[in-house]
């Protein structure tokens, strides 16, 4: 099992962990500071104990966020962010750098803002093409050696990528996109994270709210939301999407809970090594998800809840082409 799981047991978390990104980057104007804050109060108080966050997101505020929200319970939680891609304020975009001294600057400055020694879990967010997978491994190695980071992950790859990381030093857990509607780590990658003992930590469990059954359409999303630029919320796409969606809400109802609960549950029970991160920015939402901690599906209720939403039905690739070319997961044919 992987030393993830070490990390969770110091913490006494649950398997469902939290992704800050919401809170600062993606989904239109990030909330006010008192706002965002007194959700972590919240979402700690209710016992989330797994926090994710990233220099990239929000071009570093969701990390002062943290570090201002984690103050005195640093040691009562596990605590990740993410290197190799971040803003640059001189070019006012997005760039993807691997080497090992921008990774060593990175997170220098990410332990400032986090208010914190070290980190537990560090993840290259992105693979950057001009540098090896080896040679910022080997970077994030010497970040363990320095104390500075307990554990290494990797966001976005694929199982290949993986397996070259992982002769460099061990790799703790991978972060890739993972729901009923994004199954890409089952082509390859949970097998080998099993081989590694390694975690696969699932981003975006929720299919960025579409799970939920809340988002009826797209025209209320912010200018500024990521959703916009991607391919199976778009005006063609997404009512396609939306049809395909009210079998799983029949199924929640039967079942009692929320669509929501129930794709974390259909995670879940992918294996005990798949931890989820949902993300939201709403207290009610935070509580509603950690809820589905404990719900445990019927082998029944799997089997038909795997007929649904699968690759050859949903309308749309999960990334446009550009987002694509970001990214080193394996795709479906």
């Amino acid at each position: 099992m992987s030393t993830l799981f070490s990390l969770l047991k110091e913490v006494a978390a649950p398997a469902i962990g939290l992704g800050c990104m919401n809170l600062s980057h993606g989904y239109g104007n990030p909330l006010a500071e008192q706002e965002a804050l007194r959700a972590l109060d919240a979402a700690f108080d209710m016992g989330y104990r797994h926090f994710d966050t990233a220099t990239l997101y929000g071009a570093t505020a969701n990390e002062k966020l943290l570090g201002k929200a984690l103050q005195g319970k640093r040691d009562q939680v596990l605590l990740a962010s993410k290197c190799g891609m971040a803003m640059d304020p001189a070019q006012g975009k997005k760039v993807i750098d691997g080497r090992p001294e921008t990774l060593q600057q990175q997170c220098e400055d990410s332990l400032r803002r986090l208010n914190t020694d070290h980190l537990d879990v560090y993840y290259l967010h992105r693979l950057d093409p001009q540098v090896t997978i080896e040679e910022s491994t080997g970077g994030l190695a010497r970040l363990v050696e320095q104390g500075k980071i307990r554990h290494i992950g990797l966001s976005e790859i694929s199982a290949a990528t993986l397996r070259r990381a992982r002769s460099e030093h061990p790799i703790a857990a991978v972060q890739n996109e993972y729901s009923l509607w994004t199954r890409n780590p089952e082509i390859g990658l949970i097998k080998a994270c099993r081989e590694a003992n390694t975690a696969l930590v699932a981003f975006s469990p929720l299919g960025r709210g579409f799970l939920t059954g809340t988002i009826t359409d797209t025209v209320s999303f912010d200018d500024g939301d990521m959703r916009r630029n991607m391919p199976r919320f778009s005006a063609d796409n997404y009512p396609r999407n939306l049809s395909l969606l009210e079998d799983f809400k029949n199924e929640a109802h039967t079942l009692g809970v929320t669509p929501g609960q129930l794709a974390l549950a259909w995670l879940r029970a992918q294996g005990d090594d798949i931890l989820p991160i949902p993300g939201s920015r709403s207290i009610e939402h935070m509580r509603e998800n950690l809820e589905a901690d404990t719900l445990r599906l019927d082998a029944d209720s799997i089997t038909r809840i795997n007929g649904m939403l699968t690759v050859e039905q949903v309308a749309g690739p999960r990334y446009s082409e550009a987002q694509q070319r970001e990214i080193d997961t394996e795709e479906f044919a």
